[in-house]
């Protein structure tokens, strides 16, 4: 967990625990230390594969389009640099961080489903833990709340989330 938080420190290269200890704690804490996915052992190898492969996709996407910026409430997405800027800092963001505000200010005004966010996020048919999203929108909240944007995602319980 220690190496985790270090690495997530300076880079938002991929990081995807593989663990004996499978317990809802120690995913819990690997997500909660910066971790993009978790793998309990024993797994099947394909599994690992596409894994490794959909986090790869994520962390190095080529041929995107043009940088865009989505703004809101004074905070500016900067798709370019993947980062918050707001009240003249830079806030940096971890990918997955980073994906579920994307696609929230792209869809400013309206609800995100969970289970849109989390085909964004995990873009893959295998089963994720929809707990897992819960510890990264919470992720994103603390990290949004220490630089002054308050109440920037809103929940609607039953629905998704929300940027107004």
């Amino acid at each position: 967990y220690h190496w985790c938080a270090e690495i997530r420190r300076i880079s938002s290269a991929p990081v995807l625990f593989l663990s004996s200890a499978s317990d809802k704690m120690n995913q819990l804490m690997a997500m909660n230390m910066g971790a993009d996915d978790f793998l309990p052992k024993p797994f099947d190898m394909d599994l690992l594969i596409a894994k490794v492969q959909a986090l790869l996709r994520r962390a190095y996407a080529y041929g995107d389009p043009a940088p865009q910026a989505f703004s809101r409430r004074g905070a500016q997405l900067d798709t370019g640099r993947q980062a918050l800027l707001f009240g003249g800092q830079v806030i940096a963001l971890s990918r997955n961080e980073y994906r579920i505000l994307f696609k929230l200010m792209e869809n400013a005004g309206r609800v995100v489903s969970r289970e849109d966010l989390m085909q964004s996020l995990w873009e893959t048919d295998t089963f994720v833990d929809e707990n897992t999203l819960s510890v990264n929108v919470n992720r994103l909240r603390r990290r949004l709340e220490a630089a002054g944007l308050h109440d920037f995602i809103a929940t609607r319980v039953g629905a998704g989330y929300i940027i107004e």
